[in-house]
């Protein structure tokens, strides 16, 4: 879990270093118009409430999000996004699983396998590497918002399946089922998470070099290029070393 950590921390440091604002916005907006597809309510939907609370964590002006919930109730002109989920292995049989929101699946399945195929991994078929994860809930907090103690306690009060700390965030794991009712109890206490989704989670990690470890942070830099791209996810085993190097 440490480990896990540390490396979100080094993607979301990348990411306000190194992507552009616009294409952040896209992928938020893209989330906000295929949960408002289920409801346009809020108040129902704790899938769009996280999608908006998460558009308002990157400051993403109210002008975008409306616009992306008037796309998916047919208010305003938009693309079809279709949820699509892309399994393969990166270098050093590292298991990859990539979720997109496209509205054209033959363009993002090629873009999704070139990526595969120039950094030296294959895209297989749904199921290949699926198995090798657990699907759980996962609800992110700034390390400020309470203290590692107060954070676990609520955490496990609200029916959290488990809570870890670090200097810079606290990671609430959950069960799918309960994933909106934590986040719901724990806004109540302490605001709006910083994220809160739906995740793959390694159920046994893939030891790896601190080179192949490089190959497969291009990889997966280039596969979050992709505007359809949402989420990528690996089995790497982020050891202190590796985390040390990329964060280099």
């Amino acid at each position: 879990m440490a480990g896990h950590s540390q490396f979100k921390n080094i993607m979301h440091r990348k990411g306000a270093q190194d992507k552009k604002r616009a294409k952040i916005f896209t992928k938020l907006a893209r989330e906000i118009t295929v949960s408002a597809k289920i409801s346009d309510d809020i108040n129902s939907n704790p899938r769009l409430r996280a999608a908006i609370a998460a558009a308002r964590g990157q400051n993403m002006p109210k002008d975008n999000i409306d616009r992306a919930i008037k796309k998916a109730t047919g208010v305003g002109e938009g693309d079809n996004y279709e949820e699509v989920r892309y399994e393969g292995y990166g270098t050093a049989g590292v298991a990859v699983i990539v979720e997109a929101l496209t509205d054209n699946r033959n363009r993002t399945a090629s873009e999704v396998r070139a990526a595969f195929a120039k950094s030296g991994g294959n895209l297989g078929e749904t199921g290949s590497v699926g198995f090798m994860f657990n699907r759980l809930g996962e609800i992110v907090y700034p390390a400020d918002k309470a203290g590692a103690d107060e954070m676990f306690e609520a955490a496990l009060e609200a029916g959290a399946a488990n809570a870890e700390s670090d200097d810079e965030n606290h990671i609430i794991e959950t069960e799918i089922e309960d994933l909106n009712n934590v986040r719901e109890a724990l806004t109540e206490k302490f605001g709006d998470p910083e994220s809160a989704k739906l995740v793959f989670r390694a159920v046994t990690e893939a030891d790896i070099s601190v080179e192949q470890a490089q190959s497969i942070m291009k990889l997966v830099d280039v596969l979050e290029d992709n505007d359809d791209v949402q989420n990528v996810w690996t089995n790497v085993n982020w050891t202190d070393e590796i985390v040390a190097a990329l964060d280099n």
